[in-house]
Order: structure tokens, then sequence, then C-alpha cells
């Protein structure tokens, strides 16, 4: 079986510090990061995706900031692949698909941030077009939102995208299960 790891949007804004810091982003950093060294180790391939905000009113992600960066952690090396997108779904308006296309991995490995947002939207285009996919829960992270006054602490907006995932669109679970070495091929 062939995986291809896709990492999303592990850049500094979301961080501490950040312009848009969520709620467990070293944790999750970590889990990416231990995944992605796995990875690595297997020779098994892996596409980072950034997104980058380019307008002059940008809240965060903006050209030429260090919160556009990748996080130290899942930095890609010299070989690995990068997909710079400017939408929530990594697929749209972007060479993303015909990259995968052309890899054909049997699963796509999903790991990043916002799980709201930008995870939530690509793992349910992949799906949609035909992918085979599992997310690495641990290694996503999501924010609090507000809504209708109420405020949703992060663990529950994160809990509830990969409740919503998990089953429909992708296999969601944990590092541990997909690392490599670990016996998930």
């Amino acid at each position: 079986m062939t995986r291809l790891l896709l990492l999303i949007d592990i850049q500094r804004d979301y961080f501490p510090g950040g312009r848009q810091p969520l709620v467990g982003t070293d944790a999750a950093a970590d889990a990416a990061a231990g995944l992605l060294a796995g990875f690595r180790t297997a020779g098994e391939k892996v596409v980072h995706v950034q997104h980058v905000w380019d307008a002059p009113d940008a809240a965060f992600f903006a050209p030429g900031t260090p919160g556009v960066e990748f996080d130290s952690r899942v930095a890609p090396d010299g070989e690995e692949q990068v997909i710079v997108k400017h939408r929530p779904n990594a697929f749209l308006g972007t060479g993303l698909e015909a990259l995968l296309r052309a890899a054909d991995p049997d699963e796509l490995v999903v790991a990043g941030m916002m799980s709201s947002m930008c995870v939530d939207a690509t793992v349910r285009a992949a799906s949609d077009l035909g992918f085979s996919v599992a997310v690495a829960q641990d290694a996503c992270a999501a924010p609090d939102l507000e809504f209708a006054g109420a405020t949703v602490p992060g663990a529950q907006v994160h809990a509830a995208f990969m409740a919503a995932l998990d089953g429909s669109y992708a296999r969601v679970t944990d590092v541990d299960a997909l690392r490599p070495d670990a016996g998930a091929r």
C-alpha cells in the first residue's frame, strides 16, 4: 500500500504569538512532526500545503511575514513539494489534484490546521474526488469559535469536525495508528 502525507497549514500565525492562534497547536505540531519523521524514514511521499493570504488587509498568513512560514518542526525538506493555496480547500485553484493523481497513493494521510476550516474542506474535497483519506486527529488543531453569543472551545470544535468526517469522508484516528512503523500500511 502506498501512502502520501499531506500536511496542511502548519504555519507560525496559528501558534502562540501569531496573528490567529489556535488551541493545542504545539501538541498537534509535535504529533505531526512524529508522523512526518516516520514518513521520511520509510521513504513515503510528503506534500506540504501553505496558505498565503495575498491581500492588503490580510488578517494573517500575509506574504513576507514570519506568520506565513511553516513551523520549524514540520518544515519541508529540499525534496518535498509545497502547494500554495489562497482558499480553505487545498484543491481549489492549485495543482494538488494533479500532483496526487500522478503520485497515485492508496491512502492520503492528512494532518494540519485548522480542523474546522482547511482540514475539513480539503478532506471532504479529497474524498469527493475519490481519494481514500485518513486523518491524524491528534496532529490537527482548531480555534475557539463564537456563535450566537456562545463561545465553543477549540477542543469541542475539533471533536465535532473530526466526528463529522469520521466514516463518511475519512478514517479518523491517531498518529500512532498511522506511523509507517505501526503496521498501518
